[in-house]
């Protein structure tokens, strides 16, 4: 098991706009999706994921969800907050390697290394870190499907290709490596709600 010491290096600054962003955010859908999954059902995809990797989860007030059955241009990442029991949805990439046409649909998930396709699977939020992205948060894999997610440098950071303007110049988001990327406007918010410890799933839903 890797190194359970998390070594927090995003600044004062930054963890300020952060929790400024929790504060100030309701539980809503960012934008509406075109068939998204209920908040019950995203719930429950929650707490099963929770019961599967319990010894590996030590935070479950939130959990995050990516929906790759939908397009990039929806929001298709969830942060389900179990106290509350409500939602936020969020854009979020793939990887280029699941996209190969770049029409803005997963088309597959692979775990080779140098796939630069995106991955299905539980992960754990590990420690945040500042990389060529910026702020950013790793992760490691608990899965079959997603074990070389540390090797393949598989992590949430933000990218301008993330951003949901892209959607009205191109009709959908940029690609990343395989990366969940975030637009940067939502970045401190999500490396705040799932911080280290916090379980992230992605699959077709």
């Amino acid at each position: 098991m890797r190194d359970m010491n998390f070594a927090p290096s995003l600044n004062r600054r930054q963890l300020i706009l952060g929790s400024a962003a929790l504060i100030g955010s309701s539980f809503v859908p960012a934008a509406p999706a075109l068939a998204t999954l209920s908040e019950v059902r995203l719930r429950d995809i929650a707490r099963r994921e929770l019961e599967r990797h319990h010894q590996h989860i030590w935070l479950r007030d939130s959990v995050g969800i990516a929906d790759f059955s939908l397009p990039s241009s929806e929001p298709r990442f969830f942060i389900v907050n179990l106290e509350s029991g409500s939602t936020k949805a969020f854009f979020v990439t793939h990887g280029r390697g699941s996209d190969p046409e770049h029409d803005g649909w997963l088309k597959h998930f692979s775990n080779t290394p140098s796939s630069n396709a995106s991955s299905r699977g539980a992960y754990r939020t590990d420690r945040w870190y500042q990389g060529k992205h910026g702020s950013s948060m790793r992760l490691s894999g608990l899965d079959a499907d997603n074990s070389n997610a540390e090797d393949r440098a598989i992590v949430v950071h933000g990218a301008r290709y993330a951003d949901p303007a892209m959607i009205a110049e191109t009709g959908k988001l940029g690609r990343s490596e395989g990366c969940f990327a975030f637009p940067e406007s939502d970045l401190m918010e999500i490396l705040a709600r799932l911080g280290p410890g916090r379980l992230l799933f992605a699959d077709r839903l």
